[in-house]
């Protein structure tokens, strides 16, 4: 067995000098990218029958009936084949980007881009592996909250106010979190092994295993396991993950052999994969930055939302409904300083980390992106975190890294989905930052601050059920509440405020059924209770109130809301006439189907400068007067259109040569 095991690698470390790795991007599916998917067609019946019950629902709350997409199509079987009957072998299937990666010799490169199917070939990224920094050994410690003993893991938990939520039965019951990671050493841990993993597998080696196998370097599993016990792990007195109760999906996507190094194909088909079972949120302790020498680095350029494999994969599972979240990278004390891919998102929830002190941590991966927006999203503690190791069933350690931030955040968003089933995934994400404690004042240290469990989960919340608009208000935070006492107080376009009480329908949350509202009218609100002693509150504090408008499922505080005018949309760019580069800024709610492209007079297209789903807020984008080849533009007037679900807006800018 020895001399097989070393025969394996001899033959490992020849195909690895013989063959690289590539992405082989198709130019169609049998269909027109342009061409409207009718859902009578064979294309959409099979794409949607890829998918489970579960997440055809996820899909329809944050993308409406209209469910499938061009990327969901499968990839044209036809060019499969002749791919295959070249004697390629084809690692992954990537539906989302229509592309396939594969082991490639010269020849075969040669002989594929002869092919008018191919519309281009490059090679597959790869990454430094990253390695969470341990501390002391555990110190076992008998620290309770409510009825759970937390042992030494309460601190962690405590600085993002968990421990108040699972006081009221929240666990993260019901929700499905997807864990891409290096592997997991889950079934022989104790505070793991009786967690609920629904699926797992493994994209380097292409079986259901997600821990060490021999060809694997000794010890690569632990750190997924690290990342696991911290969100689902559970030894009663010593570790207590943040949301126990979810279920998992677990994804082994790093193949750290010798080269140390994360492959982007495995990432984007581990998103795919998890979409499809019905996953509602996705977390990573992986970062895309600079490469192992000869890959060629991203740039702290490309860090602009739209140009990594991994970015791109994030934002199309965000498109389909799932909250998507990542560890900012541990980049803030090097020369890279900032944050990494795919926390670059737009809509990809980019976590730091903090001390037990919230202080921001030296090593936290710093913004902004390229393109000018704030970063990282949230923190969470991420120094000083208990966690569970592989040296052993009872083994537990201390370790630092936003490795270990981003579960915690992941662990919330699970609490604040499994407290309100109905929300979407933009709605997690805007309660997430609304209620960050750097919301009023975000920063590219702090991003929107540190996150609160118990807040989030407090903060008002919107359902719609065909013309009803429920409005949920719980109190986690406010201790002995006199549920008799709770009044909304709202007052609608500037109108006297008016007071009616809440109801309840469960020990922690009331509701409020708002009146019918024009999509323009300017809903503002606040709230009144007194605990059990008499004692009088007012929420927010005096002065502010809460802001909702019909159009928009999201409730304002701290965050901008943002107006649907045409000018306010797309904004001149800047500056104007421009000669080296202009700044096109434009304005979305959360996960709008985009794009922003630039023609020429005649109508012909220029540059195609975005295509995605949109951030919240404020979208920037950068022109340096290119075109799609690379080439430099002429001196000239060009047209700048935004396609924004379905509308276009469009401005005019000079470039001078």
């Amino acid at each position: 067995m020895h001399i097989l095991i070393i025969a394996f690698f001899i033959l490992l470390s020849s195909l690895g000098f013989s063959q690289l790795k590539y992405l082989i991007f198709l130019k169609d599916k049998g269909i027109n990218k342009s061409e409207v998917l009718k859902k009578t067609s064979d294309a959409y019946l099979t794409a949607l029958g890829e998918l489970t019950e579960r997440s055809i629902e996820r899909r329809k709350k944050a993308m409406g009936e209209n469910i499938i997409t061009y990327e969901d199509v499968p990839l044209y079987e036809p060019y499969i084949k002749k791919i295959e009957d070249m004697g390629i072998k084809i690692e992954n299937k990537l539906k989302w980007f229509n592309a396939v990666s594969a082991y490639l010799n010269e020849s075969q490169l040669q002989a594929l881009q002869q092919y008018e199917f191919i519309e281009k070939i490059r090679l597959v990224r790869k990454h430094k592996n990253g390695r969470i920094e341990t501390t002391d050994a555990l110190n076992k410690i008998l620290s309770t909250y409510g009825t759970i003993s937390y042992g030494p893991s309460l601190p962690q938990l405590q600085l993002s106010d968990i421990p108040q939520v699972h006081a009221k039965d929240i666990t993260g019951k019901g929700v499905v979190v997807g864990l891409l990671d290096a592997g997991f050493a889950w079934r022989t841990h104790e505070a793991l092994q009786n967690a609920h993993v629904i699926s797992e597998y493994d994209f380097v080696f292409q079986d259901s295993v997600t821990s060490d196998e021999p060809a694997d370097v000794p010890g690569q599993h632990s750190h997924g396991a690290s990342v696991f016990s911290i969100i689902g792990g559970y030894k009663d007195s010593i570790l207590i993950g943040a949301a126990f109760g979810a279920s998992f999906i677990l994804a082994k996507t790093e193949d750290i052999r010798s080269e140390k190094h994360v492959e982007e194909d495995n990432y984007a088909a581990a998103l795919e994969w998890m979409e499809s079972i019905g996953v509602d949120i996705t977390s990573s302790s992986l970062g895309y930055s600079e490469f192992d020498s000869p890959e060629e680095s991203y740039t702290y350029q490309d860090m602009n939302g739209k140009t990594t494999i991994v970015t791109k994969a994030a934002e199309l599972a965000f498109q389909r409904g799932i909250v998507t979240i990542t560890s900012a990278g541990n980049e803030g004390n090097k020369a890279w300083y900032y944050i990494t891919a795919p926390a670059d998102g737009f809509n990809t929830i980019g976590v730091g980390a903090v001390t037990a002190n919230n202080n921001v941590a030296s090593f936290s991966g710093r913004g902004p992106t390229s393109d000018g927006r704030i970063k990282p999203d949230v923190l969470a503690q991420g120094v000083n975190v208990l966690i569970a190791t592989s040296s052993g069933k009872n083994s537990y350690n201390y370790g630092n890294g936003t490795s270990l931030s981003a579960p915690i955040v992941s662990g919330t968003a699970a609490l604040l989905l499994s407290a309100y089933p109905h929300l979407s995934n933009s709605q997690i994400r805007h309660i997430l930052l609304e209620t960050s404690d750097n919301a009023s004042i975000p920063d590219n240290d702090r991003g929107y601050g540190l996150v609160s469990a118990a807040k989030a989960i407090s903060y008002p919340n919107l359902r719609k059920d065909n013309n009803i608009v429920r409005l949920n208000k719980a109190f986690i935070l406010a201790g002995s509440v006199e549920q008799s006492s709770i009044k909304i107080h709202y007052s609608i376009n500037s109108s006297a405020f008016v007071s009616y009480p809440m109801n309840f329908d469960s020990d922690y949350n009331c509701y409020f059924d708002l009146p019918s509202l024009k999509k323009t009218d300017d809903f503002r609100f606040y709230f009144t209770y007194s605990d059990s002693a008499g004692n009088g509150y007012l929420e927010p504090e005096k002065g502010k109130h809460y802001l909702l408008k019909q159009e928009d499922l999201n409730v304002y505080l701290n965050l901008k809301y943002i107006e649907t005018t045409a000018d306010y949309i797309l904004s001149p760019n800047y500056p104007n006439p421009f000669n080296q580069q202009t700044r096109i800024d434009f304005f979305a709610e959360a996960g709008q189907q985009t794009e922003l492209i630039v023609y020429d007079v005649l109508g012909q297209r220029v540059k195609y400068l975005f295509g995605g789903v949109s951030s919240a807020g404020k979208n920037t984008v950068l022109w340096d007067g290119s075109n799609d080849n690379g080439i430099k533009a002429a001196s000239g007037v060009y047209l700048y259109i935004l396609r924004l679900d379905g509308k276009e807006y469009g401005r005019s800018m000079v470039l001078l040569r």
